[in-house]
């Protein structure tokens, strides 16, 4: 279809209404139908259909299917670690070693590479561990909830392999690229991505220079009562939870083993496509497939393991349930937004873009421009995955009509999700980390404020300058 005005009215409705909604699926749902509402030219029963057949098509791809499954299986997989008590474990074990403030703050960078898979798993596993020690060292509460923070999106977002976020920043690469009829390698063009996610670079960089430099960030924490709170408080935690008895080997059995597996079905799926070398095997492998049969095996030798060491099976059958379940709420948005960029494609999105804006928007400001944007949007609605999402079909499109640098492009959508998630009162990391050590949530968005904009200054002066250098 030839593009017109038209194609931009799912997006330009989804982004207000989830600013003013403070909920990016209701703006989802309405940019939909409203794009179906534009191809059937007004016919309220033949737009209804059209939604649906819309949506419908968005889950029968195959490619969508994996990215579902993957999500899925990997909340799953949570809840089986949680029921038989490796997080838990995991606090009682560390609770005892932390003697000091260093340790303490260092302590939170160690863990990364135990804790790195998923934001909510990372911060319910330090969470209590933090909070429970903190009376031990005159250290304030807002700057470890802040090392916290600052070690859990920004890192999560800048990793390859083996993290739920993986699958999904594939697939919106890979959604945009399809719309675009730009025949490359989705996964390779996210990997090359990576390092232009400037505002995650410079994040980490700032929190770990005031880690190391031991630099206080905002003002002295007010004196404070002592209230006594559920660690589990908003978390959408299972009461039992609580009564689950620790065991350490219960996390590190199955984190290794899908550590392990996934660099392994790398490797097995590049090979079958004609690699040769590690690194190419990396390159050529179906990525969400590969991720995915290692969540398949690592759930199905977990299983076995837990049960030899005396978990209940209906336990882990229901809280394996339970654990997908609670990702059930970024499955549907990713349809919502798959169904939606395919509303806007058929309305010639991509035509419409690259005969507008890609003649007048000199290509050295698309990134730095996206990055601007995607922010304010972002910080008004919460979500990194919700402005990937809306933005990714958008920073694509530009790119490509303006000829500006594809990869740092995309890691500029990415960059602007990532200060969304980082510094908005609404972001989930930010709400739980609040929760868990006790903190006014509005206070500490604020604490945190200064410092992000700080950061998201820096970054576009980056992707300023970074179209001239590296493109």
């Amino acid at each position: 279809m030839e593009g017109t005005w038209l194609s931009l009215l799912p997006f330009l409705v989804v982004i207000p209404l989830a600013i003013w909604l403070k909920e990016i699926v209701p703006g989802l749902v309405v940019g939909l139908v409203v794009g179906a509402f534009c191809l059937e030219k007004g016919s309220v029963l033949a737009t209804i259909e059209r939604a649906v057949d819309t949506l419908l098509k968005t889950m029968n791809d195959v490619e969508h299917l994996k990215v579902v499954a993957f999500l899925y299986l990997f909340g799953s997989l949570i809840g089986m670690i949680q029921i038989a008590g490796g997080v838990k474990g995991f606090v009682q074990w560390i609770d005892g070693r932390l003697h000091s403030k260093r340790r303490l703050l260092l302590f939170i960078w160690l863990t990364v590479p135990f804790t790195f898979f998923m934001p909510m798993f990372r911060i319910m596993l330090l969470g209590p561990v933090m909070k429970s020690i903190l009376g031990k060292f005159r250290v304030d509460r807002r700057r470890v909830a802040y090392m916290i923070d600052v070690s859990t999106e920004p890192i999560i977002v800048l990793l390859p392999a083996a993290t739920a976020f993986v699958g999904f920043m594939e697939s919106v690469v890979a959604g945009a690229l399809k719309q675009n009829g730009i025949n490359t390698s989705a996964y390779e063009l996210f990997l090359a991505s990576l390092p232009y996610n400037f505002f995650a670079v410079i994040a980490l960089f700032v929190g770990l220079m005031t880690t190391v430099t031991n630099v206080r960030i905002g003002r002295k924490e007010r004196k404070r009562e002592n209230e006594k709170t559920n660690p589990f408080h908003q978390l959408g935690l299972r009461k039992e939870l609580a009564l689950v008895t620790g065991e350490p080997l219960h996390l590190f059995f199955p984190l290794f083993l899908v550590l392990v597996l996934t660099f392994f079905f790398f490797w097995y799926s590049g090979t079958k496509n004609g690699a040769v070398t590690m690194i190419d095997a990396f390159s050529k492998a179906d990525a969400t497939m590969a991720m995915l049969m290692a969540l398949f095996v690592t759930i199905i030798a977990t299983t076995v393991f837990y049960l030899i060491r005396r978990q209940p099976l209906h336990e882990l059958i229901y809280h394996f349930f339970d654990g997908g379940n609670q990702l059930m709420a970024p499955i549907g948005m990713l349809l919502l937004v798959w169904a939606v960029s395919l509303a806007a494609d058929e309305l010639g999105f991509s035509t419409y873009v690259s005969s507008t804006l890609g003649t007048w928007l000199p290509k050295e400001v698309v990134p730095a421009t996206v990055f601007v944007v995607g922010s304010f949007i972002s910080y008004f609605i919460g979500t990194s995955w919700g402005t990937w999402g809306i933005f990714m079909p958008l920073g694509v499109t530009l790119a490509a009509a303006t000829e500006a640098p594809l990869p740092i492009t995309i890691g500029a959508v990415f960059a602007s999700g990532t200060f969304g998630a980082f510094a908005s009162p609404l972001g989930d990391t930010t709400i739980t980390t609040a929760s868990m050590m006790d903190l006014d949530l509005m206070s500490y968005a604020k604490y945190k404020l200064r410092i992000s904009l700080l950061c998201a200054i820096l970054s576009t002066v980056a992707y300023f300058i970074a179209p001239i250098f590296f493109a």
